[in-house]
């Protein structure tokens, strides 16, 4: 029965078919393309559709378009995790979805969704799936014995309650439940249900929407990615349109601004450098990366205003190739602004720029001296260092040691409260469906729904993270978030031990946060810092020595 199952399953596939439209516009999904090509062995340079028949020959499609016709891709390089104007930069892609002229009656806020063409009604949702259940399992089978009782409320088999809860979830609007339905179907390989998920996310989803309809977006074009197999490759594929730096960099400034996630990571961090320093007179700071350096303005104020006067300050910022685009320019431009603003300071001031991949750094790279107290600082940067999952090199292991031999006076972690490194897909869908819905709404809530640059900011600085956690694996996956339970082992075993954030760090943060909405929430739990919303941990912060 389950050979029969399995062979009927795959000859299910056969019933997924390229339909030209009369009129289609050049699309800019060339992974989806690649998706058709896989599965149905036909393409078009009109771009490509994904269709169910049935006996009524209705077509459901899984296209891109918008509402000229085409669709549109946005690329932004950069590095880093969230990447506002000063903090780490991250690599976006985002992908734009038209709203239909359609709108759900349940929404407040008129987000669009326009209607589905398996889901016109349920009976005939509840038509379709017994097709699809035919070709699935056949006429004979035990399962469709039964699938009225099923409709009724009993269960028959998981595989058929499964289908129930989709049946269930499409039509009351439950994205979510959808969402994980198309991962789960793509995890077991199920490439007819996985598809035909696709076509209903498609008129469910939206850029414009409520928080859940833009995140499913871009987790919907993970999901296609991934289906595709096109590994490493989306990222130059997808790269059909860059905004200009100076966009970019207002559109992180817009992130940095209207969520306390970014100030939350870097306050904490100066604080613990601060505090460590107040005695210092040389003091040299290594950052992993840099990106627009803007971390550093504030501490340079606090070490001009220090009893007794500023420390000489030596700052050695490294950064790699790909986060020249979003500055405009090299690290000489971070060295220039920050050189400026010591000046004006009166702060006796240095900077030695690294241009090279964290993975590649050496010792030699960082010109330490003798007499500097040195402080080094990993804010949003270690989750992208491959581990020993990864590489035989481990260099996520490999920077703790070599600073450890450096004999650091401080060493501050930022990193997003996430564990999406070693997980499998599935739970790492799950996971990531869970962390960035909660960022989507914190982000809702400051940030008007008809604020023209909020597609933008969300597109160019979140998007890509959530594409490459759910479409890539091995060395093609560089967003390998931990929990701070792993990060504190990682540190122990390379020799650190734990340096508690003062007291006066934490007032400062509490006093930042009053300035935002009261769902974001700030606790302390064995000497580390963590900010979340609501119920959901987001961003964590400690220190060694």
């Amino acid at each position: 029965m389950q050979a029969s199952q399995q062979h009927k399953r795959s000859t299910m596939s056969k019933t997924l078919y390229y339909h030209p439209e009369q009129k289609v516009e050049a699309y800019c999904l060339p992974q989806i393309q690649m998706l058709d090509h896989q599965l149905c062995n036909t393409t078009s340079s009109g771009g490509s559709h994904f269709s169910v028949w049935t006996s009524r020959e209705q077509y459901c499609t899984l296209e891109s378009s918008s509402a000229n016709g085409s669709y549109t891709v946005y690329n932004s390089p950069s590095t880093v995790t969230f990447s506002p104007n000063g903090s780490p930069m991250s690599q976006q892609d985002s992908h734009s979805y038209p709203p239909d002229q359609r709108h759900s009656p349940d929404s407040n806020h008129g987000s669009p969704i326009s209607g589905s063409c398996i889901t016109d009604d349920v009976s005939d949702l509840r038509h379709k799936l017994r097709e699809l259940e035919t070709v699935m399992l056949g006429p004979d089978s035990d399962i469709l014995d039964c699938y009225n009782s099923t409709l009724q409320g009993s269960i028959a088999s998981p595989e058929m309650d499964s289908w129930r809860q989709m049946m269930d979830a499409i039509p009351r609007g439950d994205l979510k439940q959808v969402l994980i339905a198309c991962a789960k179907a793509i995890s077991d390989n199920d490439l007819l249900t996985a598809q035909w998920l696709m076509a209903e996310l498609r008129q469910m989803v939206s850029v414009s929407g409520e928080p859940i309809q833009r995140l499913g977006a871009y987790m919907l074009e993970g999901l296609v990615a991934r289906l595709a197999s096109s590994g490493s490759s989306i990222y130059k594929s997808l790269r059909c349109k860059e905004p200009a730096s100076d966009e970019l960099l207002s559109y992180m400034h817009i992130l940095y601004e209207v969520c306390p996630y970014f100030k939350f990571g870097y306050m904490s961090a100066n604080g613990a450098i601060a505090e460590a320093m107040k005695d210092e007179k040389r003091v040299h700071i290594i950052d992993f990366q840099i990106a627009q350096g803007s971390q550093w303005i504030t501490l340079i104020q606090a070490f001009a205003a220090r009893p007794g006067g500023p420390p000489h300050i030596c700052i050695t910022g490294i950064d790699d190739s790909t986060s020249a685009y979003a500055r405009g320019g090299g690290l000489n431009i971070v060295g220039q602004r920050l050189s400026r603003l010591a000046a004006l300071f009166k702060v006796p001031f240095e900077f030695h720029a690294a241009a090279i991949s964290a993975c590649d750094v050496q010792l030699v790279n960082l010109r330490i001296r003798p007499g500097e107290a040195l402080a080094v600082n990993f804010a949003f940067m270690l989750h992208h260092m491959p581990d020993e999952s990864v590489s035989t090199q481990n260099h996520r292991d490999r920077l703790l040691r070599l600073v450890k031999s450096l004999s650091p006076k401080v060493v501050t972690l930022v990193e997003q409260e996430s564990n999406t490194n070693t997980a499998a897909f599935f739970p790492r869908f799950l996971e990531t469906l869970n962390y960035y819905t909660a960022m989507f709404e914190s982000i809702d809530v400051t940030l008007p729904r008809e604020h023209k640059e909020r597609i933008n900011v969300e597109q160019h600085c979140l998007a890509r993270d959530v594409v490459n956690i759910i479409a890539c694996e091995g060395t093609e996956r560089v967003e390998r978030h931990e929990l701070l339970g792993k990060w504190k082992s990682r540190f122990r075993m390379a020799g650190f031990t734990p340096h508690p954030l003062s007291s006066l760090v934490n007032a400062t943060i509490k006093t930042l946060l009053e300035n935002y909405c009261n769902r974001y929430r700030l606790e302390e739990r064995d000497g580390a810092l963590y900010l979340g919303w609501m119920d959901r941990d987001l961003v964590a912060s400690c220190a060694w020595k």
